[in-house]
């Protein structure tokens, strides 16, 4: 290998470099096909420094400036990818005064709930998962034959426009055309959450091309939108204002944040650096080289498609952990979670703020802040030991339905102390946001370059579908109560 002395000169002349021809000083691109056997080989890093023959550098182009500011947009892109669905989903009183019973003069949403009302929630979440699920599955699959461009941008005006649709019927009586209403609600609902699987996944895939911060950007954005979602439905119940003017705030407030997101997609979308890793990143340059008879062994880099089943046999037991994950948290949260209740009287305190308080704003906390922590450390290295973390986490299930509830039927209370109930929620959120990182992080590094933008897509696919299995295994833990 070369001196220190050899690489720094290596690294400072540029101008040199571009000049070289021939073997000597030639880069070598992250794939590059030499036969049929060894076409994907040539991609390995360790492939490079097994050829004892071969003295190779790792060169970075890496842009002097940017970084700071797509570090900045993935964020932000993050929050964008939940916050204007938790908006959509958190206006619920919104939804239950468009569906009330208009043949009575009242507006207590607290009534016996028309039909409507009581279907609302469920289809709304089948709706959600069934058509979100797809999308995810089908853009890990068929997403690299669509541009980068059309599932970022496009999807992002589509959820401008249906959020424009959805913040107009405020202002408009459907009264006399509830069922109708709740048939266009629907509609809006598939279209806004296969754009938004779309958008999400599509992310998750750029993501993965840059460094391990950048993918903790993107999910810790997401768990920061549920903060935010958290405190402004705290406000709202503060303020005590009416469901027109609470879900009129939030739709406007969701829009807008899509179009901050739009504006400065288009803006990063042409900077140097979000160009340099979209196109590789750093490469390896050869130093010095034994001449090869092979006639394919000049050849310039050619773009390589990832194979699924490859990526798939790689990342398998991240996806299979990562689903799991999922499975667990949506079993229980926040559909049994939410029926706990406080083991004191009736107060401000606990008929108002507890829930809210407790079940949102300190799981999305706790979330929020694992994310960052799985950033700062990286450990578990080990997937085995990830798995085993995840199926360990699977006993929080049973407590969750032994807790204090008014609902119990079925089950005993074991957890009957705020306290307790309080630090299981924290424990079980920060556990959640920390394993979700950590194998975010990992399945892109377990993978060549030109894979990783598939293994990043698969990962966000298993996430949703763990959503899904978590979401109908709610239905069952409710009614075990």
């Amino acid at each position: 290998m070369p001196s220190n002395d050899d690489t720094e000169r290596l690294l400072d002349s540029t101008q040199d470099e571009e000049n070289d021809v021939g073997t000597e000083g030639s880069f070598v691109p992250a794939f590059r096909p030499q036969d049929h056997q060894q076409q994907y080989n040539l991609a390995d890093e360790r492939y490079l420094h097994e050829r004892t023959q071969d003295e190779v550098v790792l060169v970075s182009n890496e842009p002097t400036s940017g970084r700071l500011f797509t570090y900045f947009v993935f964020y932000l892109l993050g929050i964008g990818t939940m916050t204007p669905w938790n908006f959509f989903v958190t206006a619920e009183d919104y939804w239950k005064y468009k569906f009330r019973n208009t043949s009575i003069n009242a507006t207590d949403l607290d009534e016996e709930l028309t039909p409507l009302q009581k279907s609302f929630t469920c289809d709304l979440a089948l709706t959600a998962t069934i058509s979100g699920t797809t999308f995810l599955i089908l853009n890990a699959i068929y997403g690299h034959h669509v541009s980068l461009r059309t599932k970022m941008l496009g999807t992002l005006w589509m959820i401008l426009v249906l959020f424009g649709i959805t913040t107009g019927f405020v202002e408009i009586n459907t009264d006399k055309w509830q069922e109708q209403f709740f048939l266009i609600t629907l509609v809006i609902v598939v279209l806004l959450n296969i754009s938004a699987a779309t958008m999400s996944g599509a992310l998750y895939g750029v993501a993965g091309l840059f460094p391990s911060e950048f993918i903790t950007a993107v999910v810790s954005g997401q768990a920061l939108g549920g903060i935010l979602t958290a405190l402004a439905f705290i406000l709202v119940l503060a303020f005590d204002t009416g469901p027109n003017t609470t879900a009129f705030i939030f739709f406007i407030f969701g829009g807008a944040l899509i179009l901050l997101c739009i504006v400065c997609y288009v803006i990063l979308a042409r900077r140097p650096f979000f160009k340099y890793y979209l196109e590789g990143g750093d490469k390896y340059k050869v130093i010095s080289a034994v001449p090869s008879h092979s006639p394919n062994d000049g050849a310039e880099g050619v773009p390589l498609e990832p194979i699924m089943r490859q990526v798939m046999s790689k990342i398998y037991l991240h996806a299979s952990c990562l689903a799991l994950l999922y499975t667990t948290t949506l079993s229980v949260y926040p559909s049994v979670t939410v029926l706990m209740q406080s083991e004191y009287g009736h107060s401000e305190w606990t008929d108002v703020y507890y829930l809210p308080v407790v079940n949102y704003l300190f799981f999305n906390c706790g979330d929020y802040f694992g994310r960052l922590l799985a950033g700062w450390w990286e450990r578990p290295k080990n997937q085995g030991t990830s798995l085993l973390i995840t199926i360990v986490r699977m006993v929080f299930i049973p407590f969750f339905l032994c807790s204090n509830s008014s609902e119990h039927q079925f089950l005993p209370t074991l957890v009957k102390h705020d306290y307790t109930f309080i630090a299981m929620i924290i424990v079980f959120a920060l556990s959640n946001g920390y394993l979700t990182n950590i194998l975010l992080i990992s399945a892109p590094r377990s993978v060549k370059q030109h894979e990783k933008e598939l293994a990043s897509s698969i990962m966000a696919a298993a996430l949703s579908c763990g959503m899904a299995v978590g979401s109908f295994l709610s239905l069952v833990f409710v009614q075990m109560l």
